[in-house]
Formats: structure tokens, sequence, C-alpha cells
């Protein structure tokens, strides 16, 4: 099978960039593993999402609703059920399905494959590995997708977003949830999600805490918590035994980079997702990537507006409108954890978005993007976290600035 445009992921990214692309070129196919389109969508329940793209709040099928419907409408070809297990350089795509093998050959190729929970194998944790131990986002899909009961007494061990809206929705269902775990001195999660989910139904949420220790050998039974010192070292007097059934773990996403990794794309050694120019193009010509297999996105709407640039670009590149590849690099100064795209286009761009995090909590702080001697833009902020994305738009004046490599960095810590 050929086609112009392949992409790899039927989730919002997926469906972002293939729509974008089926207003370029007719030739457009999305593969997705599952066995229906939306991606994680489908097991988020809660309201919230929609307000930037739509203005209005809505739940995770629903905006994945709308997308499917536009997609089908846009008769976009899809093959669902199937599993994709080599790309390379090439764009030479294999596939397995309940129809056999399939070998897809495109002119350009979007990765959007989304993210992974980290498992219990990736902490060190002391005890057995009982029953009723899962990623938040295991049982937020058997609960809302499959209706089953996950457990009564609840330990969640990490407060990224999924922990905490799974936090809420146990409680919801019945459930005592004894408290919200954090390593970090501070949330991973989004401030709204710990007012709405946590603060509103007055569950604890333990800041510099680590689990300990896992009680139970056929199903849990109790977690030894403890507190921590500022080096991270337990402090023995606080531990305290917390007895549960089951202990959700919330300790962060992965991008899904296997498939990225075989095509021979440079992944980022931070945000452990593709290194991208402004278009999304990977270093790998023709290979685009966009979502959450780039870096982790707090807010799905951001994903769509990444994935809508990303099935652009892939469109004009398999009709043969190519770019010069050469680059300015951007880096991330003192204050910022990641600066992303990595790379800007020398030609330059009518518009440039620059996505980062910062590494710590900072409040009143400036955000400065500068070029050699140039600042092409200051930004005050009241507060940042790094639960939180911020992005800063350049225009054409200020990008016609730039003729080296761009940093971006907190004016109060250079």
């Amino acid at each position: 099978m050929n086609v112009d445009v392949a992409i790899i992921g039927g989730g919002p990214a997926g469906l972002g960039a293939a729509l974008e692309a089926k207003k370029m070129t007719s030739s457009v196919l999305v593969i997705e593993r599952d066995r229906e389109l939306g991606g994680i969508l489908n097991q988020c329940i809660h309201n919230g999402f929609g307000l930037h793209e739509f203005k209005e709040e809505l739940t995770g099928p629903e905006y994945a609703g709308r997308f499917i419907q536009q997609a089908k409408e846009a008769n976009i070809d899809f093959m669902l059920n199937t599993m994709v297990l080599h790309v390379d350089e090439k764009k030479h795509i294999v596939a397995v399905s309940e129809e056999g093998v399939h070998h897809i050959r495109a002119k350009a190729v979007v990765f959007a494959m989304g993210c992974r929970e980290r498992t219990a194998g990736a902490i060190a944790m002391n005890g057995y590995r009982p029953a009723g131990v899962m990623t938040a986002g295991m049982a937020q899909r058997m609960m809302n997708m499959e209706g089953l009961q996950v457990g009564k007494e609840v330990v969640i061990y990490g407060s990224g977003d999924i922990g905490l809206i799974m936090a809420r929705r146990m409680t919801l269902e019945g459930a005592k949830v004894k408290a919200v775990v954090e390593i970090m001195p501070f949330s991973s999660g989004l401030n709204r999600n710990i007012a709405q989910c946590l603060e509103d139904y007055e569950i604890p949420l333990l800041l510099h805490h680590k689990i300990v220790r896992v009680h139970g050998k056929n199903r849990v039974e109790a977690v030894d918590i403890c507190a921590l010192d500022e080096q991270g070292k337990e402090i023995p007097k606080t531990k305290e035994t917390v007895s549960c059934d089951t202990l959700l773990l919330s300790i962060g996403l992965i991008p899904e980079n296997e498939l990225s990794e075989q095509a021979g794309v440079v992944l980022d050694k931070i945000t452990k997702g593709a290194v991208v120019s402004e278009d999304m193009q990977t270093e790998i010509s023709g290979i685009f990537a966009c979502g959450n297999v780039l870096h982790v996105h707090d807010i799905v709407d951001f994903v769509t507006a990444e994935s809508r640039i990303a099935g652009a670009s892939a469109a004009r590149y398999a009709l043969g409108n190519r770019e010069k590849e050469e680059f300015y690099a951007t880096h991330a100064g003192e204050g910022v954890r990641y600066v992303l795209p990595q790379k800007i286009h020398k030609e330059g761009k009518h518009t440039l978005k620059l996505s980062f995090r910062t590494d710590g909590i900072y409040h009143r702080e400036k955000v400065i993007v500068k070029c050699g001697d140039k600042i092409l833009a200051r930004k005050a902020m009241n507060v940042m976290v790094p639960s939180e994305m911020v992005i800063i738009s350049l225009d054409k004046e200020q990008i016609g600035k730039i003729n080296g490599d761009v940093s971006v960095y907190l004016e109060g810590k250079a």
C-alpha cells in the first residue's frame, strides 16, 4: 500500500494531524492499535477539555468524538486493531492485524503514539507485588470503560494529573482515598486538579514523602509512608503505616518512542521525545512527531494545536514542498528544564511558538527569550510550576532578529 501521509496513532494527536493533512492531500492513512479511535480520551470521562479549542468545557469522549466525526466526514482512511511493528528511515511501515501483515510505503510519516505510564518496576519499593497495585490509568480504564470496582481503601503514589483525577473519581464511587503521596516538594499535576480533586474532597496531599514498603502478599494490606528531608533522605521517626487495599501509581509518563528509535530518530534526553524543528519534523527527513510522543502535555488542546502543524508539514513534504534543512538551536537556560522546538529554521517563519517547562516553582519572574545580545521577548509571569507548560509566541518582527541560537531563561536566575 502506498500513501502520501501515514499517521501512527489515532488519539487526539493523530486525529488532529490527519484532519490537517487531509486538507492538502487525499491520501492520508491513520493506523491505530486499539479497537476504536480517540486514544486515552475515551477513558477520561471528566470535564475540562476543549476550553482552548472549542471555547467550551467537554469531557474526554466528547472532545474525541468531535474529531472522530470530522475525520469520518473527511473520508480519512483508518486501520484499527492494527499494531505497527517497524518503521525505517525510508518510511516503510510494517504492521499486523487480524487480516495479516501489511507493508505500507509513505512519503511522510507522523508519529503520534502518545505515552505510557511508569509502573511499579520503575521505582524502588520494598515488599511483595500483591494484587491491588496498579497504575492510575489502568484503574481509570477499568472503572470508566469496563465498569469494574477497583478498591475501597486507596493510597495514591505520585501526584500526576491522572492520579489526582482518580482520587476524586474513586471518592465519588464510594472509596476512601487515604492520601496522595508525592516524593517531590511540589505536585506534578495541574493546580486546578489539586483544588478540584483533592482540596474539595479533603484528601491529604503529602509532599516530600515516599512509600517505603508495601504490606500484603496476596492483596495489598497497608503501605509505610515516610517524610523526606531536604536532601531526599528518609526521616525515620516520621514513618507511618496506612491501611489500604489498593495502591495506585501516578509516577510519571514516558513517550512511546520505540518506533522512533527504530527509524533512527534522535531523542531529547530531557523530554524523551524527538528532537524537532518548528514544523514538527524530526532529524529524519519526512518523519514528524506531535503530541505526547514528542513531550508530555498537560492540556489536550495544546496537543491538537501541535498536531495540526505536524499534519500540515507532513502533507507539504509529501507533495514535494520541502524546506532547506538549515537550523539554529534553542537552549534551556537558568530556571528552564527544556525548550521545544529544539531547532528553528534559519529562513524564518511568520510566527513561532516556544514551549517550555520550569525546573521548579517560581513567583513573579520574567521569562526572557534572547538571541546573542538581542532580547527577542520578555514575559512577566506571576507563578510558574513544572506541571504547567508555558508558551511564548514570537511574531514576524521578533523572528526577523534571529541570526543565531536562541535561549530561554528566567531573568532573576541568569
